[in-house]
């Protein structure tokens, strides 16, 4: 069996909809795909991954990187990403340094940000064309 990972749903648990709508239209430029029938909304250009905003009323939210968006450029990105005013994370961690927002490995930079409802989000870019991945 092939999974079609070209159609895969992210699914975030969001406290407000609406409050969320806002930051991952407005500040992440996401197109409004439509709503399901539990006030879900689906975001994503049409025939690219779906991200799908459910509503919970538990609060309940990842306490790791729930979503990463690859970009060619991550320093423009945070650049812009901040002037519409998405905050970033930094950290000084003996194994995780940020500067200027970025943490840079030898394969990827990386830069995290949280969403309105408090998910753990991520731009990042590959630095080497072929990562190493193990599965």
């Amino acid at each position: 069996m092939n999974l079609a990972l070209n159609t895969a749903t992210t699914i975030l648990p969001v406290d407000d909809v609406a409050r969320a709508h806002s930051f991952y239209t407005e500040k992440l430029g996401l197109p409004l795909r439509g709503t399901t029938e539990d006030g879900s909304e689906l975001l994503g250009a049409d025939g690219g991954p779906t991200l799908q905003l459910k509503p919970v009323s538990d609060g309940k939210h990842s306490e790791h990187t729930a979503l990463s968006f690859e970009v060619r450029d991550i320093e423009r990105t945070v650049q812009d990403m901040e002037a519409r005013g998405v905050r970033f994370q930094d950290y000084n961690l003996p194994n995780l340094k940020t500067e200027n927002h970025i943490c840079t490995t030898d394969s990827e930079k990386c830069a995290w940000f949280m969403d309105t409802e408090h998910n753990i989000l991520c731009v990042h870019e590959t630095l080497r064309a072929e990562a190493d991945y193990q599965l």
